[in-house]
């Protein structure tokens, strides 16, 4: 057989989903020569790197953010103007509208962050001190706090394992006579199971709040995230597909609402169909100001060419991932596409010899990726108890149904085997070549083939 059809071989192989990796290069090497073997196969049939073996991946990944001497003249140019404040020039109402066409949406609002974002929306759709909102608790804290902030109740229904985001079949019993909204989080880029969530909605009259905070471009059904309940907050924080160090924005199909978040984030002053004379409505400052939107609406182009990238390296990741014993993908909603702000899976220590989760991190951390746990049971931090503990939350709320409502967050078994068993990769190795993705897989095998000697305490 020549060299050039076993090197074939081994990429189809290695492309079906990694199976067999250090098998097949064992047998191809002789062919090739031992020159020919690439480093990280060497590495990956060696000891781990965590037991003084050499790493599979070097040389780091894609630095994040980014930052492109072509748009210097853009920014330095606002700077320059003096014109830094919203209502001084037109870059943000530019930004937005680039936005709204972007998402499919009626309109966009920019905001100061992706958490003021979540404020104003749930101040725009009238919840209010004494209010109830369903949340999914496996999510960054400010999901939290902008509930919090509204002086409600961020009421957790269970987070599903195999999707990481909020089981719609456990909603339906936390609605009380209270409940005001549903706040889906489509966490990590991935899509909540948007049309049994919305069918609730619907039947009890509450409103629908998006954290698309980390989905900018996913999709569910043909639609873009932060297009299907009434309102979607997005984040454009420093690590986020879209940054601008600080920054966020709220989306609807709703000309209307987007007017009344407007208003809400700029003072209480009038905007479109929300009229009225000086500061008619309540308000704050919510406002993003002009440099950020430049440096946004630069990105535009940028954030769906990389969008493709990552989706093909996670496809290509699911599909060999799945062949890897103790390692489960996360699965998606029918005919919905995921934007990876980082990447899952569910890791059974079982198939590894017993190896803890957070030894697998260290392992493969140790071999050049980069991964942690991410989010655990924050409920459980002090945070709400220091709410239900308040003055005010008291005045609010009976003893009774704080207490029931405490003791509710022992019925969390999903979030809490999800926050126990994930395992997730930054956005930025989504962004590295195909043959890195390699990497990543043969980290893992180099792991597992060795994980009853890394289980030894």
């Amino acid at each position: 057989m020549k060299s050039s059809m076993d090197r074939r071989s081994f990429l189809k192989t290695s492309t079906a989903g990694g199976a067999g990796l250090s098998l097949t290069w064992s047998r191809v090497a002789p062919l090739l020569g031992t020159a020919a073997v690439p480093s990280f196969v060497r590495a990956a049939e060696g000891r781990p790197a965590l037991l003084g073996g050499a790493p599979v991946h070097t040389g780091g990944w894609t630095r994040w953010p980014q930052w492109r001497e072509a748009w210097a003249t853009d920014v330095l140019q606002v700077y320059r103007s003096g014109k830094w404040f919203r209502g001084s020039d037109k870059h943000v109402e530019e930004f937005e509208v680039a936005y709204a066409n972007l998402l499919g949406a009626k309109k966009c609002l920019a905001t100061a962050s992706g958490t003021t974002a979540l404020m104003v929306s749930l101040h725009v759709l009238d919840v209010d001190a004494g209010d109830e909102v369903i949340v999914s608790p496996y999510t960054f804290i400010a999901t939290y706090n902008a509930i919090l902030n509204a002086r409600a109740l961020p009421v957790f229904a269970d987070t599903d394992p195999a999707t990481l985001t909020i089981d719609p079949a456990t909603i339906a019993s936390r609605i009380t006579e209270r409940t005001r909204a549903i706040m889906p989080v489509h966490i990590f880029g991935m899509p909540c199971d948007m049309d049994p969530i919305l069918a609730i909605a619907r039947q009890n009259k509450l409103a629908v709040v998006e954290d698309a905070c980390q989905a900018w471009l996913a999709e569910y059904r043909g639609r873009k995230c932060g297009t299907l309940g009434d309102l979607g907050a997005f984040s454009f924080q420093e690590s986020k597909h879209l940054p601008s160090g600080e920054g966020g924005a709220i989306s609807s199909m709703s000309a209307e609402l987007i007017d009344k978040c407007n208003s809400f984030h700029n003072c209480g002053r009038s905007c479109g169909t929300n009229t009225g004379t000086g500061s008619f409505t309540r308000g704050n400052n919510y406002r993003m100001m002009q440099a950020p939107a430049v440096i946004l609406l630069q990105q535009l182009e940028k954030l769906q060419q990389e969008t493709a990238i990552r989706r093909a390296n996670a496809d290509y990741l699911g599909t060999a991932l799945k062949e890897i014993a103790g390692i489960t993908p996360v699965r998606l909603p029918e005919n919905s596409r995921a934007v990876w702000h980082l990447y899952p899976f569910r890791y059974d220590a079982q198939p590894f010899h017993g190896l803890a989760r957070d030894k697998f991190i260290k392992a493969l951390v140790a071999e050049g990726v980069p991964c942690s746990s991410v989010y655990h049971e924050q409920y459980n931090d002090g945070l709400l108890d220091e709410a239900i503990n308040s003055r005010g939350f008291k005045r609010l709320w009976s003893s009774a149904r704080l207490k029931a409502y405490r003791d509710s967050f022992q019925e969390l078994k999903g979030n809490r085997q999800v926050c126990a068993t994930t395992v997730a990769i930054p956005q930025n190795v989504l962004l590295a070549e195909r043959s890195q993705m390699d990497h990543i897989l043969a980290a893992i095998r180099k792991i597992q083939a060795h994980s009853a000697e890394l289980a030894k305490p």
